[in-house]
């Protein structure tokens, strides 16, 4: 079956409002065995709309949109659906009454506006949704399907995980697609393609190689009739590529940084401190989206201004011989996370986040240590794509120095 989704709303168009939705839909097309080809996003104009359903309508199997479906005026789902297929809406009674009903339980009166949320066209069945006033459409006419689910993610998911994949996973009857991702760090993309290259031949399963902000991906994409099959199919292609990156390889699939940091700190019954000027925090913070980081992360000491770095262990004279954006002040800052609150190890950055330039260094220079009682481990580098960015990829690099001096360690 081919697929393309179509998430409705100005406010997308505009940037005011992220769209989760298809990548929530996107993710879960594959364990279905369904194709998407394309995406797209749309504003609340019904003539554009009708025509983009109807050039969809030509070419795919299955529809899916999202959004659109509120009670106002600008929410043109319903009519764009209708005047594609040809049909006119009509208020069904039985959800005319749910509707009122929903109202009813809430002590509040309906707007007369919201009965077109009880339209339906004779194409169409309506899609439960408990979270909300909107049901979703089902339309099915000529062998094609239309989906239409509500925009906020909180009831489209609910009704795509309870409503729609079921009935999707009863009509596809081709193979399911399952993929598999290998995350790297400290190796290039171009690097890594060049180790992998004879694997990325292979068609089924396929390789892609992508740039992350944690590092390089690979994702190894099998098709087969099941998915006990196609895992099959991408077991000794992992195997081969694990064996070639070796210990560039720090996780799988859903991982993150910080868990596998975690995992590391815990097998070797470690204890972590941080110390941070540029990030502000972040690095801890992000410590903790670890679950059970409480059994390793003592805590975080956020040294912004240069006094407080001083008092809080940071020699007086390192910061007048070297300034505090330098590299003999983030190993200064780790010691002092380390000796603070009593750890095997202080993590610490130091840097210019922007946006203007600090001590006569650029935007973008950052510095970060590691302290493990014995050595001082330091990374320097420059990253000006902005503030935001630049804390970023302070605490990615902080937790890639980590990784290396742990593994270092045994």
């Amino acid at each position: 079956m081919k697929a393309e989704i179509i998430s409705i709303g100005t406010e997308i168009l505009l940037g005011d409002i992220l769209d989760t939705n298809t990548n929530y839909i996107a993710q879960r097309l594959p364990g279905l065995g369904i194709d998407l080809y394309t995406t797209h996003q749309i504003g609340d104009n019904l003539e554009r709309l009708t025509e983009l359903l109807r050039v969809a309508w030509s070419r795919s199997d299955v529809i899916l949109c999202t959004g659109g479906l509120g009670p106002t005026e600008d929410d043109v789902t319903r009519d764009g659906i209708a005047a594609m297929l040809g049909e006119t809406p009509e208020v069904d009674q039985r959800l005319e009454e749910e509707l009122r009903q929903w109202f009813g339980r809430r002590g509040a009166h309906m707007p007369e506006r919201n009965l077109k949320q009880a339209w339906l066209t004779p194409s169409t069945k309506d899609i439960p949704n408990p979270r909300g006033t909107a049901p979703g459409w089902w339309s099915e006419k000529d062998g094609r399907i239309i989906i239409a689910m509500p925009g906020p993610p909180a009831e489209m998911s609910r009704m795509w995980d309870k409503e729609v994949a079921p009935r999707l996973r009863e009509r596809a009857t081709d193979a399911v697609i399952v993929s598999h991702t290998v995350k790297t760090v400290g190796l290039g993309e171009g690097t890594v393609d060049e180790m992998v290259s004879a694997l990325l031949k292979s068609r089924n399963p396929s390789i892609g190689v992508y740039a992350k902000a944690d590092g390089i991906h690979l994702r190894i994409t099998a098709k087969a009739p099941t998915e006990a099959e196609a895992r099959e199919l991408i077991a000794p292609v992992q195997e081969e590529i694990e064996r070639i990156l070796g210990p560039a390889v720090w996780g799988h699939d859903d991982d993150t940084m910080e868990l596998a940091i975690g995992r590391l700190l815990r097998e070797r019954g470690l204890t972590l401190a941080t110390m941070e000027s540029a990030t502000g925090g972040l690095l801890a913070s992000t410590i903790t989206d670890a679950p059970g980081s409480s059994s390793y992360f003592r805590g975080g000491l956020v040294a912004y201004a240069t006094e407080q770095k001083i008092a809080w262990g940071v020699p007086a004279e390192v910061v007048e011989q070297h300034g505090v954006i330098s590299p003999e002040c983030a190993k200064a800052m780790a010691a002092a996370a380390h000796a603070q609150l009593h750890t095997d190890i202080g993590v610490a950055v130091t840097g210019v986040a922007g946006p203007d330039e600090q001590e006569g260094k650029p935007v973008g220079t950052m510095h970060v240590a590691v302290h493990d009682g014995f050595d001082d481990h330091v990374i320097s580098y420059q990253f000006a794509q902005g503030r935001e960015a630049a804390k970023r990829r302070a605490v990615t690099v902080a937790f890639q120095l980590l990784r290396r001096v742990l593994l270092a360690r045994g």
